[in-house]
């Protein structure tokens, strides 16, 4: 009798190697393995060879590197999407589209279920099960964090022990991490007590501050309405964009954020982010749009970016909603083309000059100098205008007093 099929968002890393002999053993299911490649900087080779020794019928080693950028992280970007004023999102737009891979191979192979290793108290499980039900909710989903009784990573440990299952954690050092082409995030270990100052030794796309160069460098970044196209007037495809950002930004320790975060299953969680290249991108991009946005278009802009965060943070990627929000960004974006000049030093990222063929700074108006073009009495008659709330309110309320 053949047995059913689960397809198992696999990593290699501890959560998914266990899982995936605890679907085997407790379970009885037979299990496909898929790692989607995402950017993180995995040995894939021993990964998928991992996953026929643990157990797995057939392993598939996904590469979406470029649909990842293009298609999630540069929409994301052009929306000026930041959840919390802080995270730029790197493990929230990766799982719709990992998710969107797993129900593809889960159709092509019969499988009748779709197994994750996030943990019931995490956001995750909601990205990975959202973008499951929009795709193809005849699946089932098996979620083994919700419903086994392993009940930490150290029970992961002592079970992996147990079965001889290769692993690369031990109790002492225990950061839970994602990583794709965008950040890599640290969660867990001496993290979770806010009071701990994250250590030094925690960096892995980038230098601690204090340690990166003396001196300044400079990056010029091109955007051709909305999409960064260029560095330092070449034009480069954005996967390699991507690698040489974050190899330039990651030496002059641009881009660790420390934050404590609200889960959307309402607790907080305190996480380490090194995101260097996006983090460059991002401010490139926001300094671009002050110089050709209107006032109204910005303001209203950055009301939509809030929504988008949070919808992306919240896994609803595939929904109308995120859609219309795309197209009301794209409209946005149609001039949003020109080149910022960014200046990275110790941490810090900030764009020092911007130009574009579409920019409404005009020199000849703001000028302290002498000009031609702006008559400073119409002034007076704008500002009588426009407090004449002000004005008619004071005069009331002088009455009301007398």
């Amino acid at each position: 009798m053949n047995k059913e099929k689960v397809v198992l968002a696999y990593s290699g890393g501890l959560d998914t190697s266990v899982i995936l002999t605890w679907l085997k053993e407790e379970l009885g299911y037979e299990v496909i393995a898929v790692c989607v490649d995402v950017g993180q900087e995995d040995d894939f080779e021993a990964v998928e060879k991992k996953a026929y020794e643990t157990g797995a019928s057939k392993a598939y080693i996904v590469d979406v590197k470029k649909e990842f950028i293009t298609d999630y992280i540069f929409p994301t970007l052009k929306a000026g999407a930041v959840y919390e004023n802080d995270y730029l999102l790197g493990t929230s737009f990766a799982r719709p589209l990992i998710s969107k891979k797993l129900v593809e191979i889960a159709e092509k192979e019969n499988a009748t279920a779709i197994a994750h290793g996030a943990t019931g108290k995490g956001n995750d499980q909601v990205r990975f099960e959202a973008t499951i039900y929009a795709l193809n909710p005849v699946l089932k989903i098996i979620a083994p964090w919700r419903i086994w009784n392993l009940k930490s990573r150290e029970d992961c440990i002592d079970y992996a022990q147990k079965h001889n299952i290769p692993i690369a954690q031990t109790k002492e050092k225990i950061y839970s991490r994602d990583q794709n082409i965008w950040h890599i995030s640290h969660e867990g270990g001496n993290l979770e007590d806010p009071w701990n100052e994250y250590k030094d030794d925690i960096h892995v796309m980038s230098l601690p501050a204090e340690k990166a160069k003396d001196n300044p460098t400079f990056i010029e970044i091109g955007f051709e309405k909305g999409v960064p196209v260029t560095i330092d007037g070449r034009k480069i495809g954005p996967l390699l964009m991507l690698k040489l950002l974050n190899e330039v930004a990651g030496e002059n320790g641009v881009g660790t954020i420390d934050i404590v975060e609200n889960r959307l299953v309402g607790m907080k969680s305190r996480g380490v982010y090194e995101t260097p290249g996006g983090t460059v991108l991002f401010n490139a991009h926001k300094a671009l749009e002050k110089l050709v946005l209107d006032r109204d278009t910005l303001s209203y802009k950055n009301t939509i970016a809030l929504k988008y965060a949070q919808l992306v943070y919240d896994g609803l990627w595939f929904t109308p909603l995120r859609e219309a929000l795309d197209a009301f960004v794209n409209v946005t974006q149609e001039n949003v083309t020109g080149v910022v000049r960014m200046k990275l030093y110790k941490g810090n990222c900030s764009a020092v000059a911007s130009k574009s063929p579409y920019s409404l700074y005009n020199e000849e108006f703001v000028t302290f100098g002498a000009d031609e073009v702006y008559n400073q009495k119409d002034a007076e008659g704008f500002i009588n205008l426009f407090t004449l709330p002000l004005t008619i309110r004071a005069i009331m309320k002088k009455k009301q007093e007398g």
